[in-house]
């Protein structure tokens, strides 16, 4: 018998499975849809990223995956195939799949973003790479990212950019 799909709610810093990030992102990601939470009729994850101020998250490409990003909160610039756009509350990125993208915090403050990978897996990679987070925790010292990154990339949802 499968599992009937059922609608749920996410509120703030309460249901979500979150992890701390390491250099260069040092913010956190909470994982709101995952494979591991619901089964979906089309296949995607989502969640938020918080990068800290004069942080950013690397260049990387996403092998066979689309994603979406709505950023809700500070500013930034996001680098996408060499070519540099704002990111402000209301800006909305489409990042087709094997396109290289940087973002980079410029503000003083958070710069935090809602995102949606299509058809999933980026929660595992998040999980491997980072530290358990609970709501109300204090911000780690800053932490490398593992030694083996470059395999945990190739087995979730990551091209090789190189």
């Amino acid at each position: 018998m499968s599992q009937s799909i059922r609608s749920f709610a996410i509120q703030p810093d309460a249901a979500a499975e979150s992890y701390w990030q390491p250099i260069p992102a040092n913010g956190f990601v909470e994982v709101h849809v995952s494979r591991h939470r619901t089964s979906t009729n089309t296949a995607f994850e989502s969640g938020t990223q918080t990068v800290a101020p004069s942080s950013f998250v690397r260049e990387h490409a996403h092998a066979e995956h689309e994603e979406l990003i709505l950023v809700y909160e500070g500013q930034g610039i996001a680098d996408i195939e060499g070519e540099s756009h704002p990111m402000q509350p209301g800006t909305t990125l489409y990042l087709a799949a094997q396109e290289k993208h940087k973002f980079t915090n410029t503000g003083d403050s958070p710069l935090r973003f809602f995102w949606v990978l299509m058809p999933g897996g980026l929660s595992d990679f998040f999980k491997a790479i980072g530290q358990v987070r609970h709501a109300g925790d204090e911000a780690p010292e800053p932490f490398p990212r593992p030694e083996n990154v470059a395999q945990i990339e190739a087995d979730t949802v990551f091209a090789r950019t190189e």
